[in-house]
C-alpha cells in the first residue's frame, strides 16, 4: 500500500455540497461544490482541513479516503484527474 499524498482524497462536506482536495503530480487541487477546479497550495489545503478536523466550523465534515482501501475514492480520484467533475 502506498502512503504518498497522491493516494488520498480529502472530502469536505459543507452544507449540501462537497469539496474535494487531492494531489496530482506536483501540486494540490481543490474541486469546489460547483465542480470548478482550482490549484491549491499545501497551506491552503491545511487551512481548509484543520478547522473541520478541530470542530471549529460546525456543519463541516472532513473525510479522508485512501485509493487502495476505498474503491469509491479510487474512482473519484481517477475522474477528478481526468477533469470529469460529474461524480
Amino acid at each position: 500500500m502506498e502512503l504518498k499524498n497522491g493516494c488520498y482524497l480529502i472530502k469536505l462536506r459543507v452544507g449540501n455540497g462537497v469539496e474535494y482536495y487531492y494531489k496530482d503530480g506536483t501540486g494540490w487541487f481543490k474541486v469546489s461544490t460547483r465542480g470548478k477546479k482550482f490549484k491549491a497550495t499545501s497551506e491552503q489545503v491545511l487551512n481548509h482541513l484543520l478547522p473541520a478536523l478541530a470542530g471549529v466550523k460546525p456543519g463541516v465534515l472532513a473525510t479522508v479516503l485512501h485509493k487502495d482501501v476505498s474503491e469509491a475514492a479510487r474512482k473519484t480520484l481517477f475522474n477528478l484527474r481526468l477533469g470529469q467533475n460529474e461524480l
